[in-house]
C-alpha cells in the first residue's frame, strides 16, 4: 500500500507543471495605468539590445477586446509565442483613460491613429522600425495566423540584417 502511495505522489509532482501551465490568462490585467512607461521602455530596449532582439510594443488597455484577443491568440499559439521570444522583447504600453502615455505616443509617430491594439517595433536603440496597425491581421472576430507570423518575421532582426543581404 505503501508502494502504491510513492507512485501516486510521484505521478501527481510530474503533472503540476503541467496543471500550471493550463493556469488561465488574465485578461483583464494585461497593461498597467500606473506604470511608469518611460522607464519600463528604457529598460526592455537595454534588454532587447543585450539579448539581440527587437522590442515588440503592442499598446492598448485592458478595456479593448482586441488587445485581449491578440494577446491570447498569441500566447495560444506555440508557432506565434516562438517566434515572438526568438525575436522580440515584448511590452505592454497602456492608453486608459487613467493613463494615455501620450508623451511617448507622440514619439513613436501617433500609432493610435490606427485604433487598438496598434503594435510598435523598436530596434535595439529604441528606434521605431515599424507601426503595424492590427485590424490588417484581422479574420472575422479573431487574428490570421499567417498574418501575424509574417508580420513577426518580416520586422525581426534577421529580416533587417544587411550581411542577409550582401550576396542578392
Amino acid at each position: 500500500m505503501m508502494k502504491l502511495f510513492w507512485i501516486c505522489s510521484a505521478f501527481l509532482l510530474l503533472q503540476l507543471p503541467a496543471l500550471k501551465a493550463q493556469a488561465p490568462l488574465d485578461l483583464e490585467h494585461i497593461y498597467d495605468p500606473a506604470a511608469n512607461a518611460a522607464a519600463d521602455l528604457e529598460k526592455v530596449t537595454q534588454q532587447a539590445a543585450k539579448e539581440h532582439k527587437y522590442v515588440l510594443l503592442q499598446i492598448g488597455g485592458n478595456w479593448c477586446i482586441w488587445c485581449k484577443r491578440l494577446y491570447k491568440f498569441v500566447h495560444d499559439d506555440a508557432e506565434l509565442t516562438a517566434a515572438v521570444q526568438q525575436n522580440y522583447i515584448v511590452y505592454h504600453l497602456n492608453y486608459s483613460k487613467e493613463n494615455k502615455n501620450l508623451p511617448i505616443l507622440q514619439k513613436l509617430g501617433y500609432p493610435q491613429r490606427f485604433g487598438f491594439p496598434v503594435l510598435v517595433i523598436l530596434d535595439d536603440k529604441g528606434n521605431r522600425l515599424h507601426t503595424q496597425n492590427s485590424g490588417l491581421l484581422e479574420s472575422a472576430d479573431s487574428y490570421d495566423k499567417q498574418k501575424v507570423l509574417e508580420m513577426l518575421k518580416q520586422w525581426s532582426p534577421a529580416a533587417l540584417n544587411p550581411a542577409n543581404y550582401v550576396n542578392q
